[in-house]
């Protein structure tokens, strides 16, 4: 049952190091290329509906896989354990932490403009400059995550097959 919440754990993670990385690769730059007042609305209408329960139902469950994988691993092997750990800590303050004080700070600071009465360009680089930087960093330590929990699957389904 374990390995079920570890690979769970780790497709969540790898799911939303996925998403943040379609943003990163070729989201923000495509929205980049057009009109500012545009893609402010574009990026509004994101910010949006990225409130659907697929979205933030995996974004929210996640973390507690986490929680739950590293307790589970300390029950189960030190090795895993210290895997599952590190797994929680690079998803939890590289993906959790900095959405809520990197990317959503900025979305709010997004939508409280009127993209048709203020200086559209420079509001849209000085927004797109620093939540792209943060949404790398949610990118790469999901992605770290998701192999912190790969590898803690790995250590359990070697010793529970050097067991049998």
């Amino acid at each position: 049952m374990t390995s079920w919440l570890f690979l769970g754990t780790a497709l969540a993670s790898a799911l939303m190091g996925g998403v943040f990385f379609a943003f990163s690769s070729f989201i923000m730059p495509a929205l980049g290329r057009i009109p500012a007042e545009e893609a402010i609305r574009a990026m509004k209408r994101i910010n949006v509906d990225v409130y659907h329960w697929t979205f933030m139902g995996t974004f929210f469950v996640t973390p507690l896989a986490c929680i739950a994988s590293a307790i589970a691993g300390w029950r189960w092997h030190e090795e895993a354990a210290l895997y599952a750990t590190a797994g929680c800590i690079l998803y939890g303050l590289g993906n959790f932490a900095v959405t809520a004080i990197g990317n959503v700070p900025l979305n709010n600071a997004l939508a409280a403009i009127d993209e048709d009465t203020v200086d559209a360009e420079r509001e849209w680089a000085r927004y797109t400059s620093g939540w792209t930087r943060w949404n790398h960093v949610r990118t790469f330590a999901s992605m770290l995550a998701a192999g912190a929990f790969i590898t803690e699957l790995r250590v359990c389904l070697l010793y529970t097959s050097d067991a049998a």
